[in-house]
């Protein structure tokens, strides 16, 4: 490793470790529903497409927003074999998604612009990575999911321009997210591995209102190398005209109040 990216690194750790005095995360769980494209042995090698999930209150969603842009802040360099960090990674026999070892932010643009859950980015055991992800639409929640139950990894809140805002969110160990109710056989691994799933409300990172987009990391042996797809909802967002009625109706009652308080 050169000095150039030494000192990359450290200032990826030392960021890390002051952004981590926080309460732990409070995620919620959800059901994953999904169409296999294979069945019996093979339906972990397959394409695994997201139809929806449903909520622990029963709610159903089926619109996702996905990954439209990407930028690598830091990803170990590949040198061949099991080195470098984050890298694009598909399933045995799936046909939707791609493979490629020294992933570029358009091929992470390319694993999180579908909805293949077996094609994910996979990250080496000793790797460390971040990487800003930018979505098509405004989210209000996200859903991670991560093969083997074996990781962990955090995720930041970003604006529009990558700047970090809110907290760090720490999800600890996959270990204990919710069972996705699949396994995934992909090409980096000799046989299938369940896998975990878990949400992230927005109010977590402590943010006003819909984010545009998350910072995903990992820091080398500890974080056991997650290997992990994300989508996110479609926030809720109130037209132009509605927020310039908010906005009208506001500014009429600060006049009634200042002509109220003139007469008094």
């Amino acid at each position: 490793m050169n000095f150039q990216k030494m000192s990359a690194y450290i200032g990826l750790v030392l960021g890390s470790c002051l952004l981590t005095a926080q309460t732990p995360t409070q995620a919620f769980t959800f059901k994953t529903n999904y169409d296999a494209a294979l069945t019996g042995s093979d339906k972990a090698k397959g394409d695994i497409l997201l139809q929806s999930v449903e909520l622990e209150d029963g709610t159903v969603l089926e619109d996702f927003t996905l990954v439209t842009g990407a930028r690598i802040k830091y990803n170990d360099e590949y040198v061949g074999s099991n080195s470098g960090a984050a890298s694009a990674d598909i399933g045995d026999q799936a046909t939707t998604g791609i493979r490629v070892e020294d992933a570029a932010p358009e091929d992470v643009v390319a694993v999180l612009n579908n909805k293949n859950l077996n094609n994910i980015i996979d990250t080496e055991e000793n790797g460390t990575a971040e990487i800003d992800l930018f979505f098509e639409n405004a989210v209000d929640n996200i859903f991670l999911w991560e093969r083997g139950k074996n990781s962990q990894l955090d995720i930041q809140a970003i604006d529009a321009e990558g700047n970090a805002i809110g907290q760090l969110v720490q999800l600890g160990s996959s270990a204990e997210w919710a069972n996705a109710g699949y396994r995934i056989d992909t090409q980096e691994i000799s046989g299938s591995q369940s896998v975990g799933a878990i949400g992230i409300n927005i109010s977590e990172f402590d943010v006003m209102g819909p984010i545009v987009g998350v910072r995903v990391s990992s820091y080398g042996k500890s974080y056991n190398g997650p290997d992990w797809k994300l989508m996110g909802s479609i926030a809720d967002i109130p037209e132009p005209s509605a927020v310039l009625g908010l906005l009208a109706a506001g500014g009429a009652m600060l006049k009634a109040r200042r002509r109220h308080t003139t007469q008094d």
